[in-house]
């Protein structure tokens, strides 16, 4: 009852909401392109498992971003899983369509796509939610317990206009690119680097973005070649 009767935790719930809806749209994006390969009876079930994994994730991730967000190179690590997985959402997407199949050819590895593009896109962004739970960890579980059904309705949502807007995939893409190479540029081992030139990490970021797109669309071009050829 504490929660109900203390506006300082009501005010803490409304910001760690607030957050998680501002920060929430990349990972929409993943989860979408993800469940979108999917036959269409197992993409409510992709979005469900793959949105209330993540916010479980999160929750755990919070308790150790920061010390991990200390740890030198992690994030560029972190920052080339993400582009790999965008190359590999967008390689195999045109692939798919002509072929007759699809990439993600089970529920469990687009759930597992979903997870791991997740786990590090949300390494920063935890921070945040963190500073605004204040310590409070009913405060933490309840805004990303409500996260939740924003998640699944923007992934849906998402769905339903690549579907209908093909062009979204590629923006898609490119978006997991660009936070891919924002993640890299702001490893701890290139602070001095980036805190220098801040130009840097919007370079970092294009670069990212082009090079998904760029080597996606070259794996798709050659996935249509050898299904034409067969």
């Amino acid at each position: 009852m504490e929660i109900l009767s203390n506006p300082d935790l009501w005010i803490g719930l409304l910001k760690i909401i607030w957050i998680n809806i501002i920060l929430s749209g990349d990972n929409a994006v993943v989860i979408a392109l993800a469940a979108r390969a999917l036959p269409p009876d197992q993409q409510k079930k992709a979005v469900m498992l793959g949105s209330a994994a993540a916010v479980v994730l999160r929750i755990v991730l919070t308790i150790v971003a920061v010390k991990l967000l200390s740890l030198p190179y992690l994030q560029i690590i972190g920052g080339l899983l993400l582009l790999w997985i965008g190359v590999q959402l967008l390689g195999g997407e045109d692939e798919g369509e002509e072929g007759g199949g699809k990439q993600h050819s089970t529920l469990a590895s687009a759930v597992r796509t979903i997870l791991i593009a997740d786990l590090v896109m949300s390494l920063d962004n935890v921070i945040a939610v963190a500073a605004a739970a204040n310590g409070s960890m009913v405060l933490l579980v309840l805004g990303l317990a409500i996260s939740i059904p924003l998640v699944i309705f923007g992934s849906s949502l998402m769905i339903k206009l690549m579907n209908r807007f093909p062009i979204i995939i590629l923006l898609g893409a490119a978006l997991i690119g660009w936070v891919g190479g924002e993640t890299m540029a702001s490893d701890v081992s290139l602070h001095d680097a980036m805190a220098a030139n801040p130009s840097l990490h919007y370079v970092a970021a294009a670069v990212g973005a082009v090079l998904v797109v760029a080597i996606g669309k070259l794996l798709a071009s050659r996935g249509r070649q050898q299904a034409a050829q067969h």
